[in-house]
């Protein structure tokens, strides 16, 4: 493990793995490297072609949580490992991480590709949008040490899991992996909350993202994903739409290996 500080000082704890062009790896909600073995396999494989940093986003794992939260702490967090690796590097962002790789691009970091998969926006009416409180009740339940609660709200919320399966999933040792980092649910809300209120995405949010940019999807996933996934194509000027046969929202580290291993490679 290494670190680096951000601007605010918060140490931020990474692997770096391999050689080759940098590859920066963003989590999306409840991942850390302790805790994910999925994204700790797609750095091992794309590790065969790039340097791979693997980081433990704010509040998660090893990094720290220097308050107030604000999301641009963690763009700069993001800048920060960018420097690490050169001052430039190509992005992957997981779901709810989508939205800070493109906050992060749109502010002109050294971002020379990005990849996305299943960026959890809601464009239309084909699922529930979330609660408009949400990111402030997230917030209010850790602030009040409501670490179960705040990840049932998640679970039922965002990720859209049926309240009926929350008993059977308190029951998995991963419940207290995900109870861990609770408190920064509210940090992904505070990317993404305003892409998920069933209306079409903004046009000017991203209106800098630039970059040839890959939007993936899996082929087994909901139908909300699909729209989220055309409809960011469709706004990014560079963008390559992908659908990934077979996959769902849980993507086979392999299958996403191979599709950033034909994206980034040089």
């Amino acid at each position: 493990m290494a670190t680096v500080n951000s601007l605010d000082g918060t140490t931020i704890a990474f692997d770096r793995i391999g050689t080759g062009p940098a590859v920066v790896l963003v989590g999306g909600a409840i991942q850390y490297r302790a805790f994910d073995p999925s994204s700790a396999r797609l750095a091992q494989l794309l590790a065969e072609r790039f340097t791979v940093f693997h980081y433990d986003r704010r509040g998660r794992g090893a990094s720290g949580d220097t308050q107030p939260y604000a999301p641009e702490r963690e763009i700069e967090d993001l800048a920060a490992l960018i420097e690490a690796a050169g001052g430039t590097a190509m992005v992957f962002g997981m779901s709810s991480g989508c939205g800070l790789v493109l906050d992060a691009a749109q502010r002109g970091l050294g971002i020379g590709r990005i990849a996305l998969y299943e960026p959890p926006f809601i464009v239309n009416d084909s699922r529930p949008p979330l609660p408009a409180d949400y990111v402030a009740h997230l917030t209010a339940l850790a602030a009040g040490g409501k670490r179960d609660a705040a990840v049932e709200y998640f679970m039922v919320n965002a990720a859209g899991v049926p309240a009926a399966y929350l008993s059977g999933m308190k029951q998995d040792p991963s419940w207290q992996g995900m109870t861990a980092v609770a408190h920064t649910l509210a940090y992904d809300g505070a990317f993404v909350a305003d892409t998920m209120m069933g209306r079409p995405l903004p046009v000017d949010r991203w209106r800098n993202v630039s970059v040839p940019t890959l939007v993936m999807d899996g082929g087994a996933s909901t139908e909300w994903m699909h729209s989220a996934a055309a409809a960011l194509a469709t706004l990014l000027p560079r963008a390559e739409r992908r659908t990934l046969e077979g996959q769902d929202h849980m993507v086979d580290p392999e299958v996403l290996a191979r599709e950033l291993v034909r994206f980034f490679q040089p």
